[in-house]
């Protein structure tokens, strides 16, 4: 590297560090890590390395915010996020990798036949309590007397005067969809794909609300108990319950994984199972084991665990193998590592839910880490 090279990068590192630092310059320096990360004539300590890594993830991520400022949670899916899937600061373009080295020193040729992976939609399954099933999607109204759907959301009326009993419906979420559902008690309730949720069509006044997560990942934003008599609002799913009076929350518990994750993002909830409770704070996270029944909490940053709902997937960190299991479930597609060596790739970055599967492949691609993929139908293979 020359020391003009070098000069240039470190003028640009003291632009991010002071936070001067323009999208093209980001870009750059972004993609000289991805690039160099594992080269031995780094020119940079770790520790500098470390600090720039949390950096540029940082301020990418901050600019994604100020981009959806003014989107409406109820239709995150129509948002057009994220500038830089233009500008290719999407996930890879900011990656960082540990523990790989590759010895390839050719890349295979991208091999498509039949692409039959579409990006998720707003869709889901109402399942009545006489076991009727009513397909939601696009284009297609729904309406009962306490009851209304646009094909994109599901909202209950909590002005209908019923019989002081408790009826309860399901909503299942595909793979490839996603569903905002609005309770009859004002509670909001964004589901992600492959979820299912049991809730009653409406509640009984001054009795506890209780919901179910049968399986999948959901964000809570509960209407506060102080609107209704104080009655507690609980969420149950696998080998855990929370209990909350009025707050929003997220909760991971996908039927494939033995960890159940609850992050508070505002607000008060208690975790608890059969052993033990704990009660978390804002920008905290309760990892319930299922193999061996333990609550751990740890402090994070809750952007990356509830990004989805505004129609971003964020990750800080994660390996190839965790990323590409988020994305089968949203384009609704089986992925096989075909090179066992590029599942523990670790990588940050944000990445828009509006975008082409094939657009990500092709960045993933174009930075090095994996040699080639195919995509045969819904079924993508990484070479």
């Amino acid at each position: 590297m020359s020391i003009k090279d070098k000069n240039y990068l470190h003028l640009l590192i003291k632009k991010l560090q002071s936070g001067d630092i323009s999208d093209d310059e980001l870009k750059f320096l972004s993609n000289f890590f991805s690039n160099q990360s594992n080269n031995r004539n780094w020119p940079f300590d770790d520790a500098l390395k470390n600090e720039l890594k949390n950096k540029i993830f940082n301020n990418v991520t901050s600019k994604v915010n100020k981009e959806q400022k003014g989107i409406k949670l109820t239709s995150f899916y129509k948002s057009n996020v994220l500038k830089y899937a233009a500008t290719a600061l999407i996930l890879v373009s900011i990656a960082f990798v540990w523990n790989y080295n590759s010895n390839e020193s050719e890349v295979a040729d991208i091999k498509s036949s039949t692409n039959k992976i579409k990006v998720g939609t707003d869709k889901a399954t109402l399942t009545l309590e006489d076991g009727q099933y009513i397909d939601l999607e696009k284009g297609q109204n729904y309406s009962t007397i306490n009851a209304k759907s646009t094909g994109d959301k599901l909202i209950y009326d909590n002005k209908v005067t019923i019989k002081p009993q408790l009826v309860y419906n399901y909503l299942t979420v595909p793979r490839g969809g996603q569903f905002f559902l609005q309770l009859s008690d004002g509670t909001k309730v964004w589901l992600n794909s492959e979820s299912k949720l049991r809730y009653p069509v409406n509640f009984i006044e001054g009795e506890d609300r209780e919901v179910e997560l049968v399986y999948g990942e959901a964000f809570f934003d509960v209407s506060p108990s102080s609107r209704h008599n104080g009655a507690l609002f609980r969420v149950t799913s696998r080998m855990q319950a929370v209990e909350v009076l009025g707050t929003k929350f997220n909760i991971k518990s996908y039927k494939d994984e033995n960890m159940v994750y609850t992050t508070l993002v505002e607000g008060k909830v208690k975790v608890s199972n059969q052993s033990e409770y704990v009660y978390l704070k804002p920008n905290q996270q309760s990892q319930v084991s299922l193999l061996n029944k333990n609550i751990i909490v740890k402090d994070i940053d809750v952007y990356n665990a509830t990004s989805w709902v505004k129609g971003v997937f964020s990750f800080e960190g994660k390996p190839l193998k965790d990323i590409m299991k988020v994305l089968s479930r949203w384009y609704d597609m089986d992925v096989v590592f075909a090179n066992e060596k590029i599942e523990n790739i670790k990588f940050i970055g944000v990445l828009s839910k509006n975008q082409n599967i094939e657009d990500v492949l092709i960045s993933i691609k174009e930075s090095g880490f994996i040699n080639a993929f195919a995509i045969n139908n819904k079924q993508l293979i990484l070479k």
